[in-house]
């Protein structure tokens, strides 16, 4: 099946400027995940930037980059831009894959591109994996994510849901021994269509408070259909910590 992969690639995070640009054992990161995502089965894989110095690093290791308006709310209208400059098809999908997943495993880019293919309903396909401690539960940089028996998605929160209430009325700091948790991974499957959609659409109140873009969507009545990842996919790169994290798994390798 024939897919894009779409890396947004932003400048100027706020919590760790420049993280698109932060060297993890003489490479930069952008350019791990981009590696990552080309050992994908996607035709093709673009990088989708808003600042000169990202372009200027993307294309010295080789990749293909789309300049994007800096005026973007969210990735999401990024990866809208870079579709309606390559001319993609409606049915078209591309795959969303984070600009700070340097560890992300090819088989789950692969994986989402799957998912939506097979589930026509859904505008949008995502990843998630079982959450097993208390502190990825309580921690608001570990996006959770609730279902319904179809996997449709029902909600995505920075806060435990569901909230076990008996559990956390007796202890808070201890993983509840009943109930399934997940963690939403940060990738995404989209028609191109889909996408064209999004951009119509104002930011949503919840999306606003819990600075999750997928909330528009739900709020506007698409459909998401979440799968448990086939691999274990390390987290993100959000703070100084996640990148020491990194940079230890990857140490001694090219």
């Amino acid at each position: 099946m024939a897919y894009t992969i779409v890396i947004p690639a932003r400048y100027g995070s706020t919590r760790l400027p420049g993280k698109p640009l932060l060297e993890i054992h003489g490479k930069p990161m952008l350019q791990r995940v981009w590696e990552q995502a080309n050992r994908s089965n996607a035709e093709q894989v673009v990088i989708a930037t808003d600042d000169s110095r990202v372009l200027a690093v993307a294309e010295g290791f080789g990749a293909q980059v789309y300049m994007t308006s800096s005026e973007h709310p969210s990735g999401t209208d990024r990866l809208q831009q870079v579709a309606e400059q390559l001319n993609l098809p409606g049915d078209h999908i591309v795959v969303n894959v984070q600009g700070d997943e340097p560890l992300i495993p090819p088989k789950v880019i692969d994986q989402v591109a799957l998912n939506l293919g097979k589930n026509s309903d859904a505008a949008v396909a995502t990843l998630c994996e079982a959450i097993d401690s208390v502190e990825d539960l309580t921690n608001p940089n570990v996006v959770k994510v609730v279902c319904d028996a179809r996997g449709m998605a029902l909600y995505f929160s920075r806060a435990p849901v569901p909230w076990p209430r008996d559990a956390f009325a007796q202890a808070r700091e201890v993983m509840p021994a009943t109930g399934e948790w997940y963690r939403h991974i940060g990738i995404y499957a989209y028609r191109t269509e889909f996408l064209h959609n999004y951009v119509t659409w104002p930011p949503a109140p919840q999306e606003q408070l819990e600075h999750l873009e997928q909330l528009r969507a739900l709020h506007n009545g698409a459909r998401i259909h979440v799968e448990v990842a086939v691999e274990p996919v390390p987290g993100g790169v959000d703070t100084e910590s996640d990148l020491a994290v990194v940079r230890s798994l990857l140490e001694g390798k090219s």
